[in-house]
């Protein structure tokens, strides 16, 4: 069974690399390498597989699960310039497929033991533009 719990946060971030010239990041990232940033409000779900406990019937409490979500990605993303105020981003550009990758990194110590393993993340950075995150054993097969 699989189960899904939805948070949102708001964040901005540009898209450049800077050992490139502005003419190159333009190039490769477009109107995103605007150094002044642009913003987002991202939309997250994380979703569980398990088997319901045979007590409670439930693969996770979704209480715990919601203050999880809370502490480890909207806490730390929310509101932020993310290249600038959340690491790996000062190192890495925050596309929306590390950002996929940098949440499911904060959500495995807390979600890989247990009956309820994280299965995967999926980062909305628009309506219309999502990516979906399994784990490196999955993307790498």
């Amino acid at each position: 069974m699989i189960i899904t719990r939805k948070v949102e946060f708001s964040a901005s971030h540009v898209c450049r690399r800077p050992e490139l010239t502005d003419e190159e990041n333009r190039r490769l990232f477009g109107p995103a390498a605007n150094p002044r940033g642009h913003g987002h409000n991202y939309v997250v779900e994380v979703s569980l597989r398990g088997e319901p406990h045979p007590l409670t019937g439930m693969v996770l409490d979704l209480k715990e699960l919601k203050e999880i979500l809370n502490r480890r990605i909207v806490q730390p993303y929310d509101h932020r310039f993310l290249n600038y105020e959340v690491p790996p981003f000062d190192l890495e550009v925050p596309t929306t497929e590390n950002i996929a990758r940098d949440i499911w990194r904060r959500l495995q110590p807390d979600l890989s033991s247990g009956a309820a393993r994280l299965f995967a993340v999926r980062v909305y950075e628009t309506p219309d533009l999502f990516v979906d995150y399994f784990g490196e054993e999955a993307c790498s097969a």
